[in-house]
């Protein structure tokens, strides 16, 4: 008890006099497993840069160990002192007695990498004290916009969480296992028409893309007045009610305008009648049970103005972390900013790295995106007006980021007289996965619904 007390004053006394945390007892024991065990190195080179040392002695030693690693050089300690020696950087590193000492800092070097985790764990921290000062120095610091102040704090910590938790490879068997167990389970479901993403609630469009899959960016785009947040209200609404998690932004209209169309999808009720008052008795009462049903849907809205890419990628983390996630609708791209001044001068380069970071972030979070995107008035030159992936505005890119493009298209909306009134074509002209082709909804403008062509009698 006394010496655990000891211990605990010893610790304390230390971070008074604030010391960076380090371990000199794990980095001599990972230096000298390295010369004990030749093949030691390879089980932590991928995971320690010379920076993880603390001492500048072992930084050096380290380097050199580097060096002869990737040189095919044997490594022991007369290789790497003659190495050092050559350098003029013996005495730096402590001097041939020191290195000879590392070689007895420990009795085996099969624990070498729980020595290197302990190493970068140290130095994980040191980089946290670091990164807290310079989030400090930009909180004091007011002459930044706000923005980008947030952007180099977010990065800051992004860098660290980045270094410390790499990627590894996964053996071939272990995702065969997976798969396998999916394919089985699909094999066993007795419903054909199983969606193994998240449903659209519109069956001839998910039989297409068989759901919307996590990381995927799914491009929606349209020309104006087509219904483009209309129908990515109408997913919205159809996947929350399967009670996944929703997060939308939009950039274009308010939450206010965006609860009143989810209101009127629910139970179908007119708009115009709904904002001029004209609701009769019975369709009051509706409105009543659409509330009712629409608060239990976890559907969360943000419609900041000006919203940027550094506020999207935090706000959809937060969101993640606090109520979970399972995919984000974003209205619409154009409307979206990097938050990067150089950036903001050329429109395609700031476009494509808004479409590009949707994609990583949704491969971030596991999430697919749903994003809204201007065609460009091309469409309008062209016979018969139907959109083409060359139309999507600004930039390439966005075809090139994209998993899934679906593109709407309403004939009446150019021939009002034609025989398809009503009818609204989803164009699926990418597809990463699966095929390509149309599918013809209802819309039903009163309401803003869209329907399965077949289910429009069933209401």
């Amino acid at each position: 008890m006394a010496e655990k007390k000891k211990k605990q004053n010893k610790k304390n006394k230390i971070n008074e006099l604030n010391i960076p945390p380090y371990s000199e007892e794990a980095e001599q024991a990972v230096l000298g497993s390295v010369f004990l065990d030749k093949e030691a190195v390879i089980k932590v080179y991928d995971l320690l840069e010379k920076d993880d040392f603390y001492f500048d002695k072992h930084q050096i030693i380290w380097e050199v160990i580097v060096e002869h690693y990737t040189k095919h050089i044997p490594i022991d300690i007369l290789t790497v002192s003659n190495t050092l020696e050559t350098k003029n950087l013996l005495e730096s590193a402590g001097g041939l007695s020191y290195i000879a000492e590392l070689n007895t800092a420990v009795p085996s070097a099969s624990h070498i990498l729980s020595y290197g985790t302990l190493v970068k764990d140290k130095s994980t921290r040191r980089k946290m004290i670091v990164a807290g000062d310079k989030i400090m120095g930009l909180g004091y610091n007011e002459e930044n916009l706000i923005v980008e102040d947030l952007e180099v704090a977010e990065k800051e910590v992004f860098k660290i969480s980045q270094t410390f938790l790499k990627d590894k490879f996964v053996p071939i068997k272990d995702i065969l296992s997976q798969r396998f167990e999916l394919f089985a389970e699909l094999h066993e479901d007795p419903n054909d028409e199983h969606v193994s993403g998240i449903p659209s609630g519109f069956e001839k469009l998910d039989n297409m893309l068989n759901g919307f899959k996590s990381s995927d960016l799914i491009i929606l785009a349209a020309r104006p007045s087509m219904g483009k947040t209309a129908f990515a209200l109408n997913i919205a609404l159809n996947t929350a009610l399967n009670k996944k998690k929703i997060g939308i932004f939009s950039l274009e209209m308010s939450k206010e305008q965006l609860v009143d169309r989810l209101l009127c999808m629910t139970v179908g009720l007119d708009s115009w009648k709904l904002h001029k008052g004209k609701l009769d008795d019975e369709e009051f009462t509706k409105l009543g049970t659409g509330m009712d049903d629409l608060m239990k849907t976890p559907i969360f809205i943000d419609d900041s103005v000006g919203t940027s890419l550094p506020e999207i990628r935090a706000k959809t983390r937060r969101l993640q972390m606090e109520h979970g996630l399972d995919m984000i609708i974003v209205d619409y791209l154009q409307l979206m900013t990097t938050g990067n001044k150089a950036l903001a001068v050329n429109r395609v380069q700031e476009i494509s790295e808004l479409s590009r970071s949707l994609k990583q972030l949704g491969r971030e979070l596991k999430i697919p995106i749903l994003c809204i995107s201007q065609l460009s008035r091309a469409v309008e030159a062209r016979p018969g007006k139907i959109p083409q992936l060359a139309d999507l505005r600004d930039s390439g890119s966005i075809e090139q980021d994209a998993d899934v493009v679906i593109m709407l298209f309403r004939e009446e909306y150019y021939e009002p007289d034609t025989d398809r009134a009503g009818v609204t074509d989803l164009f699926v002209k990418k597809n990463r996965n699966g095929p390509v082709g149309r599918v013809e909804l209802k819309w039903m403008a009163e309401s803003m619904r869209f329907m399965d062509e077949e289910k429009r009698f069933e209401l």
